[in-house]
């Protein structure tokens, strides 16, 4: 961002390939609900990898150290959320994984936070010996032998190990402190406390106590009818603890510093890029909307997406972004089409690379992007069928395209032809290398860069 030469991960196309892709690889018409991944997360060490689904499954994957480059292996799987019904209010409550947070590690077991609309829960995966007995009065582990006839011949029985499995179970369950559906889970950088987000709360809770949060945003008016905005994403500062920040509807992001007052009601500090009044439009407020805002590993950049665009802000700058970047500037004249199917309230998310040079974001047709921040590379690429059939055969993952100038993408794009139910909402990069995870519907594909 400070204008010296890059050498991001955008910066050389060619680079990337395409190295893994898990889940069923059938027709899009034959996926099932249940299947489709709605989070992605990577831990703070990048060897192991969380997705979350629609039916209310968390998959983990760990690192395949056996294997060159950066690939993964199935770790284990299990349910976090079920469906739920709240009778007082007749409402079906989802099981649907919304968000996934690691906890950083701190012994041989992995703590992390999963999430449905309404319920948090604090899950510990650990490794579990199985033991059985080999060994007592009537075998010796291989053949019957007589009962003892004296004391002295009495063993005690062995055990040996048997297996070793892997076990997930709900330490904490965080429940009853949101009215509205839950859109973001923080982990502190302190480590003991984190923040969760509905639609018009932001609640602060401590990881060791379940039965108590406190409120530290509400921006529910006292009239419903006089509602303007929701809260759409919110997120910890990386480094300093008593900063957090939370995104809107109406395209604010907002800074809060909980030393300032309990209630962080009156934020610190406002980011908002003004409309130009020529363009606005009877969509203007939905494409406005943030859908996702992360801080840079220092803190110093924000980086948030709304429908059409990328937005990076300096924390020190309030004035405005210091760099947009248009994803979708190509579907302007599509708009009315788009809120007829409802694509216009897609949730897009987007994330920095592990040095802060890149960042990264989904489009449709499965197509991501990955631009640099310093100069205008986009390189895009393509998480779909065709990735895994090169690989096969040998060719190679399709090469990413700089600058947008792909076929079918922006300039040359056949918009009418484009399928809006192939769509990249959610991706994760890993911490430390060029290593991104993508959720395509029901796959979870890997991309890297040769090293």
């Amino acid at each position: 961002m400070d204008g010296e030469p890059s050498t991001s991960a955008a910066s050389n196309a060619n680079n990337w390939r395409f190295a893994q892709c898990f889940g069923d690889k059938g027709e899009v018409d034959d996926i099932t609900e249940a299947d489709i991944i709605s989070t992605v997360e990577f831990d703070h060490t990048g060897d192991y990898l969380a997705t979350g689904d629609k039916g209310g499954r968390v998959v983990l994957f760990e690192r395949n150290d056996s294997k060159k480059g950066c690939e993964y292996k199935f770790y284990t799987e299990f349910q976090s959320h079920e469906p739920e019904f709240d009778y007082l209010k007749s409402l079906e409550i989802e099981e649907k994984i919304n968000r996934i947070k690691w906890c950083k590690r701190q012994n041989s077991a992995h703590f992390l936070l999963s999430t449905n609309d309404k319920t948090i829960k604090l899950w510990k995966v650990f490794e579990k010996s199985l033991k059985v007995v080999s060994e007592n009065n009537l075998t010796d582990g291989t053949r019957p032998v007589p009962p003892p006839t004296i004391s002295t011949n009495l063993r005690l029985p062995r055990m040996t190990q048997h297996d070793t499995i892997v076990a997930a179970v709900p330490r904490k369950v965080y429940a009853n402190a949101h009215a509205y559906h839950i859109n973001s889970i923080s982990i502190n950088s302190d480590g003991e406390t984190y923040i969760s987000a509905d639609d018009l709360r932001v609640n602060l809770w401590n990881l060791n106590i379940s039965d108590q949060s406190f409120n530290i945003v509400d921006i529910k008016p006292a009239n419903m009818e006089e509602l303007t905005e929701v809260i759409t994403a919110a997120e910890f500062h990386p480094i300093h603890c008593n900063l957090f920040m939370y995104s809107s509807s109406k395209g604010t992001i907002k800074l809060a510093d909980m030393r300032e007052s309990a209630l962080c009601d009156r934020h610190a500090k406002l980011f908002e890029e003004e409309d130009d009044p020529s363009n606005r439009s009877f969509f203007s407020e939905i494409i406005s909307s943030i859908s996702d805002v992360k801080f840079s590993k220092d803190g110093r950049y924000i980086l948030s997406r709304d429908y059409l665009s990328l937005k990076i802000w300096d924390v020190n700058m309030d004035r405005g972004p210091v760099k947009t970047i248009q994803i979708h500037d190509h579907l302007r004249g599509k708009l009315c089409d788009l809120y007829e199917n409802d694509c216009i309230f897609d949730k897009f998310e987007c994330t920095w690379s592990g040095d802060g040079q890149s960042v990264l974001t989904g489009s449709y047709q499965n197509y991501f992007h990955i631009y640099d921040v310093n100069t205008t590379n986009d390189i895009v690429l393509q998480a779909d069928k065709s990735a895994f059939k090169a690989k096969k055969i040998g060719a190679g993952a399709k090469p990413g395209m700089k600058n947008g100038t792909k076929p079918g993408v922006k300039d040359g794009v056949n918009i009418d032809a484009m399928d809006f139910n192939k769509k990249i909402l959610h991706g994760s990069w890993h911490p430390r290398e060029n290593t991104i995870a993508i959720a395509a519907t029901n796959n979870l594909f890997i991309f890297a860069v040769d090293r």
